[in-house]
């Protein structure tokens, strides 16, 4: 009795695989609209997390370099607790140093004390950079955890600034993200620029990038619905 082993056929196989290629076409790129979508929407969700911790600190007034009863605005590692917050006023030729007492509660969650090594935090995809000004209310970026900066007690009762951008631009995200003391988040198409990762290797936005063209300190006017210090054009995310 002979026995006839059934099969696909090479014809049959090909047009398996040609299907799957289609339907693959078709999702993946549906699959990556999707990611870059959650993450941008999550960096604007903590932005504005990171704007109403900023207000709590300032107003409990859990960090006071000066001592004048005015609450100042902090970096990541302090509003986290990650570490101790700054003491000192340069406003009187100090210096700014860490301290041993920390925010209490944080009003951050704990990832925002991983500082990198470059003053980045990542989550979702996307980077996040905290400035704070200088007497001349210029952008200091955060340092490194355990290091300190020459920050204005003064200007940082009123000012700060944080923007959030791709780790990989395409890929973890596309638009750049931006938030102030005025409350507001700003994004921009990151088009031009194509803000993307961190370090040596990265392209970062400067710090007056969603200022007006000829803003050289945090204290000058945002690009809202206008094109920004970095040529990219800034709007308010609704």
């Amino acid at each position: 009795m002979i026995r006839r082993e059934k099969g696909f056929t090479l014809i049959e196989l090909m047009i398996v695989v040609a299907i799957i290629a289609i339907i693959a076409s078709i999702a993946i790129p549906n699959l990556l609209s999707a990611r870059l979508n959650a993450n941008e929407s999550s960096a604007v969700a903590t932005l504005r997390n990171i704007s109403s911790s900023q207000q709590q600190v300032q107003a409990s007034g859990a960090i006071d370099c000066n001592q004048n009863g005015q609450g100042e605005y902090g970096f990541f590692a302090e509003l986290s607790g990650a570490q101790g917050v700054r003491t000192g006023n340069p406003d009187n030729a100090g210096t700014v140093t860490i301290g041993t007492v920390r925010v209490s509660p944080p009003v951050l969650s704990q990832a925002f004390g991983q500082v990198n090594a470059t003053g980045h935090v990542v989550r979702s995809g996307y980077v996040f950079r905290m400035s704070l000004p200088s007497t001349t209310k210029g952008f200091l970026n955060e340092p490194a955890l355990a290091s300190a900066v020459q920050v204005s007690p003064s200007n940082a009762e009123v000012l700060w600034a944080c923007y959030a951008w791709p780790a990989t631009y395409g890929n973890s995200g596309k638009r750049t993200f931006f938030v102030n003391q005025q409350g507001d988040v700003l994004s921009c198409v990151n088009g031009t620029r194509r803000y993307s990762g961190t370090g040596a290797a990265g392209v970062v936005p400067a710090g007056n990038a969603a200022f007006v063209a000829t803003a050289t300190s945090m204290s000058h006017s945002l690009a809202v619905n206008a094109t920004g210090a970095d040529g990219e054009r800034w709007s308010v995310v609704n």
